[in-house]
């Protein structure tokens, strides 16, 4: 629902989606991310599926879940869907694995909030196992075991990327680097250096189990870009406040003000809604910070008009990503 209070129907929504991962691909971007949620103001609950009608338009932007909510769902199929999109894609799905940051899921599909953790720990295990084996013996708590049974289709790549995504939790962060998991780390609010310490408890924990290079990582945060500052502040704004005053309301936040959204969008901020040339600035500041591999904006916070949308992911195709490829390749002399 955007600030107007206008709705748009979800059909809709989803078309415009499409569409948008296909100009994505178009301007040359790296990644796409779709999230699964299970509520009225968001529109997809399966990824994969919105991914699926999207293969055969587009021809090398990588398409991963954020995220897939692995706690609630079932490993075996999560699987199968992204080797399906795998396959349907010439090789582009990812799979980016978490707890989830809604709990409507777990109710849904008969899980108990008490298991959060170990649903989360189990389901990320048997993954990893169907990911490496075409046959698999295994059992658990939360799953009906697996007696080495055959799990269809294998994907074209092997293997099919596994990202963790981590919120708060230091423990995530040192369990996906002991596993040799990319890390996708989430920064919504609060300054990003706080933020540092999981990126090196990552580091640390891939090294430390004898992993031979440090996995990826990847900062994710919400983000728009217009052609002014002024102008990317001033669209986005009513949509972004209506959607986490919302949400704020279900879990106690303050509302959003305008002082606090602009203060948000300062070089040390967590959001990058500004110029094309504020968010160039802002992820290579990031970059210093984190030495990062990857960065993925949420645009579509709240419910934005299409074509606002359509003109940030030209932007950061056109202007933005090209200037922070050249300048890190300035930078690490590739």
């Amino acid at each position: 629902m955007p600030g107007n209070g206008l709705v748009i129907d979800p059909a809709q929504r989803l078309c415009d989606l499409i569409e948008e991962i296909e100009l994505a691909d178009q301007v040359g971007l790296d990644v796409f991310g779709v999230g699964e949620h299970h509520r009225p103001d968001f529109a997809v609950s399966a990824p994969a599926v919105v991914f699926a009608a999207t293969a055969e338009r587009t021809s090398q932007i990588r398409l991963t879940s954020a995220v897939s909510v692995l706690s609630s769902d079932d490993p075996v199929r999560v699987f199968q869907d992204f080797a399906t999109l795998d396959l349907l894609s010439g090789g582009r799905a990812e799979i980016m694995a978490g707890r989830g940051s809604f709990i409507e899921s777990f109710p849904l599909f008969g899980h108990e909030l008490a298991d959060y953790d170990s649903l989360f720990a189990e389901k990320l295990e048997l993954l990893l196992r169907l990911r490496d084996a075409e046959h698999v013996s295994w059992s658990g708590r939360h799953r009906a075991a697996l007696g080495g049974l055959g799990v269809y289709p294998r994907p074209l790549q092997q293997p099919i990327p596994v990202w963790v995504a981590v919120g708060g939790n230091p423990e995530s962060a040192q369990c996906a680097g002991a596993l040799g998991l990319p890390m996708a780390l989430a920064i919504i609010g609060g300054l990003p250096e706080r933020f540092a310490p999981f990126a090196e408890l990552h580091r640390r924990a891939a090294l430390a189990a004898g992993h031979d290079t440090v996995p990826a990582l990847s900062i994710n945060a919400h983000g728009y870009i217009a052609d002014t500052s002024q102008r990317a502040a001033d669209e986005s704004f009513p949509a972004v406040a209506a959607a986490m005053n919302s949400i704020g309301r279900e879990r106690g936040w303050a509302p959003l003000t305008r002082e606090h959204f602009d203060a948000s969008n300062t070089p040390r901020g967590a959001n990058f809604a500004g110029s094309p040339q504020q968010v160039i600035e802002k992820i290579l500041f990031q970059h210093e910070i984190f030495g990062h591999d990857r960065c993925l904006l949420k645009f579509s916070v709240g419910t934005l008009p299409y074509a606002q949308v359509t003109r940030s992911i030209e932007l950061l195709g056109t202007e933005v990503a090209p200037a922070v490829r050249q300048a890190l390749a300035r930078a690490t002399g590739r």
